[in-house]
């Protein structure tokens, strides 16, 4: 089936009836996302059967618990991951299951709360003016459960795929990705899917991330006085005084879908006794990161500093007309009305990791600066929204 023709086959009927049935299960879906928000999921000590501390292990818990309750089959990848499932059946015509699964992949794992600007409590789940304000209910527990609930609502409309759909809960976006890692060496990967933490419209294409350190060691004879003054006057010129594009290191890359490179979170630190920067470069997709080792590596050599590269992800790039992004596209068009064409982001998320998914959602356009803040928030009516656009997504995606 061409692109076109399975994007624009969603019967006008039938999409109605899912929209109205999540409508239908708005409210339980609240009490749920104001539930799992109450529940700390900070990454602490590992324990047995809780590599990322007792908190996202009964947040991880809380949520199989729900989903099986909901009819879903659960699988816990030994507390790294978890996921819902429902498997794909038989055509109505007898055309066989179809291989693979397609998936919303998002996670219950947050950033601490930290000391102060909270206006309510942050893990009170606080509910005033259509509005839920807690630790985590955008980045990323409400939007996760918006998926299950979404898959959810085609359940109870009978509504069953043609391939298996997971709703798979991540535990350790925010400190590492270790999660997934672990993931891909016990599951498959998807054949399609999506991740609910980014923003609207359908994100195609994501920048590289690379994170660098630089590390002024003594060179015979130089004391520590000297040592420091060099490195100080190599931080006063290349990063004081430096565009945040990177021009001083020659990585000032750009293109037009990604835009410019950028270089930020500067953090001064000791590296074995060394005085040492680190910070962390978004790049477009016309530079690799083979070309910015070689020229970061020129300019620490020339500076008598050493190059240390500490991380990579390379850019993630879907084609715009290719079937994911255009049902992404069509689902949120049709339930908000607004232009879904798809953009870039310069931010960074599990489909740096997981094959064959792009960030959908849940910030609407002009929602920005929310997750990772003191009162982090996010509408009733969005969360209801998100979910009816996952709901056509995963049915339209699934079949």
């Amino acid at each position: 089936m061409s692109t076109e023709e399975e994007v624009l086959s969603l019967d006008p009927e039938l999409e109605q009836r899912i929209l109205s049935e999540v409508d239908a299960i708005s409210d339980e879906m609240v009490d749920a996302i104001r539930s799992i928000v109450q529940q700390k999921s900070v990454q602490d000590e590992p324990a047995p059967g809780a590599p990322f501390g007792a908190g996202v292990r009964a947040a991880l818990d809380q949520t199989l618990e729900r989903a099986a309750a909901m009819g879903f089959e659960t699988t816990d990848v030994d507390g790294y991951m978890g996921y819902a499932s429902w498997a794909g059946e038989k055509g109505a015509d007898g055309s066989e299951v179809l291989p693979g699964y397609v998936c919303a992949l998002g996670h219950l794992d947050v950033v601490p709360e930290g000391t102060s600007g909270w206006k309510v409590p942050p893990y009170s789940g606080h509910l005033e003016d259509g509005r839920i304000t807690s630790r985590g209910v955008l980045d990323n527990k409400g939007p996760v459960y918006a998926c299950l609930y979404a898959l959810w609502a085609l359940k109870r409309l009978g509504l069953a795929p043609r391939r298996e759909v997971r709703v798979i809960f991540g535990c350790n976006e925010e400190t590492g990705f270790n999660d997934l890692r672990y993931y891909l060496e016990h599951e498959p990967a998807p054949v399609m899917g999506f991740t609910p933490d980014c923003k609207y419209p359908v994100v195609y294409a994501e920048r590289g991330r690379m994170a660098v350190r630089l590390t002024a060691r003594a060179a015979d004879g130089e004391d520590a006085e000297a040592l420091l003054g060099r490195f100080f006057a190599f931080m006063n010129e290349y990063v004081l005084n430096a565009k945040p594009s990177g021009e001083r290191f020659g990585i000032d890359a750009s293109d037009p879908e990604f835009g410019i490179t950028e270089v930020r979170n500067y953090k001064l630190v000791d590296d074995e006794g060394a005085p040492a920067v680190e910070f962390a470069i978004s790049y477009p997709a016309s530079v690799t990161a083979a070309e910015l080792e070689e020229k970061l590596g020129a300019v620490a050599k020339s500076q008598g500093l050493a190059l240390t590269v500490t991380g990579n992800f390379d850019p993630v790039r879907f084609e715009k007309d290719c079937r994911l992004v255009r049902t992404l596209q069509y689902t949120y068009e049709h339930v908000t009305g607004a232009d879904g064409s798809p953009v870039t982001t310069t931010g960074g998320t599990y489909a740096k990791l997981m094959p064959n998914i792009v960030p959908f959602g849940p910030s609407f356009p002009g929602q920005k600066g929310i997750g990772h803040q003191p009162n982090e928030w996010m509408d009733v009516a969005d969360i209801i929204t998100n979910a009816k656009i996952y709901a056509l997504s995963l049915y339209l995606l699934s079949r």
